[in-house]
C-alpha cells in the first residue's frame, strides 16, 4: 500500500486531502508545517508527498528541493497544490523538480487521478535520474490571483478580499488576515449555497451577489464562476459602490486566474 505524506498548514484542505486520499485505499500521514514535513520525509520514507507551496515556515518549493537531495527518496514524486498556478509558479516548479502542480480547488477525483498517475510513472520509470516535470500544457501565464486581491484589500474602506471554493475551503486571501479568512469563507458558502437554494425555488435563478450589512461594516459575496465565492470585508460601508464597480471589470480576470 502506497504511503503519502499530505503537508499544508490548512487544517480544512488537509483534511480534504487526507480523505480523499484514504477512500482510495492510501496509507495517509499529515503534517502542518513544513519542518514537520521535513522530519516526517526522514522517519515515515513515502512514497509520494502533497504539498502546499506557501507555508509560513517552509514552502513546498524547499520542500521539494529537501526530496530531491535525500539521499534515498530523490525519485519520490512531489505534488504541489496552490490556489495560483502561473507562469512564475510554474518555472519555480521546474527548477525544483516538481512533479506536477495541482490548482486549488480541486476535486477528490482530479487529485486522485494525479497521484496514481505519479505513483504509475514513479513505478514505470523506476530507476530514470529524473521525474516528470510540471506539464508543458499547464505552462500557460495566468493572471495572478494574490494581486488581484491585493489591489481589492487596497482599496480605501475594505479590510480582507478572499476566494474560497463552493466547498468553504480558501483559495487565496490578501488584506487583514487577521480576520478568520477560513473559517469566515466556510460560512460565506453556506449562506450562499443557502440563497442559491431559495432563488431557485423562487424562479429567480443563481445567486449573483449578496450584501450583509453589520454594525460595523459589511460583506460582499459574489459569484465567481460555477466553483467559487468572491468575499469582500469592508470596514466602510461608503466604499460599497467603487467596490462593485471594480468587481465588475476585474471579473473576467478573476475568473481566469481561478
Amino acid at each position: 500500500m502506497p504511503r503519502i505524506l499530505v503537508v499544508d498548514d490548512s487544517l480544512s484542505v488537509r483534511k480534504m486531502v487526507e480523505r480523499a486520499l484514504e477512500m482510495k485505499g492510501f496509507e495517509v500521514l499529515a503534517a502542518s508545517s513544513g519542518a514537520e514535513a521535513m522530519e516526517r520525509i526522514d522517519s515515515a520514507m513515502p512514497d509520494l508527498v502533497v504539498c502546499d507551496v506557501v507555508m509560513p515556515d517552509v514552502d513546498g518549493y524547499r520542500i521539494c528541493e529537501f526530496v530531491r537531495a535525500h539521499p534515498t527518496l530523490s525519485e519520490t514524486p512531489v505534488l504541489l497544490i496552490s490556489g495560483i498556478v502561473n507562469g512564475a509558479v510554474l518555472e519555480r516548479a521546474a527548477q525544483v523538480r516538481s512533479s506536477h502542480v495541482l490548482r486549488k480547488p480541486f476535486t477528490s477525483d482530479d487529485l486522485g487521478r494525479k497521484v496514481d498517475e505519479l505513483l504509475a510513472a514513479r513505478t514505470k520509470s523506476a530507476g530514470a535520474a529524473d521525474l516528470p516535470a510540471a506539464s508543458s500544457d499547464d505552462m500557460v501565464a495566468l493572471p495572478d490571483l494574490k494581486g488581484i486581491l491585493g489591489q481589492l484589500a487596497g482599496m480605501p474602506g475594505v479590510r480582507l478580499a478572499a476566494v474560497v471554493d463552493r466547498e468553504g475551503f480558501l483559495i487565496e486571501a490578501a488584506g487583514e488576515l487577521g480576520v478568520s479568512a477560513e473559517v469566515a469563507g466556510a460560512l460565506a458558502a453556506c449562506l450562499v449555497e443557502s440563497s442559491e437554494g431559495i432563488g431557485r425555488e423562487m424562479g429567480q435563478g443563481g445567486l449573483s451577489s449578496m450584501i450583509l450589512d453589520y454594525e460595523v461594516g459589511m460583506v460582499l459575496l459574489h459569484r465567481a464562476g460555477p466553483s467559487a465565492i468572491l468575499s469582500i470585508v469592508l470596514r466602510d460601508p461608503t466604499a460599497l459602490g467603487k467596490i462593485r464597480y471594480y468587481i465588475k471589470r476585474a471579473l473576467p480576470e478573476l475568473l481566469r486566474s481561478i
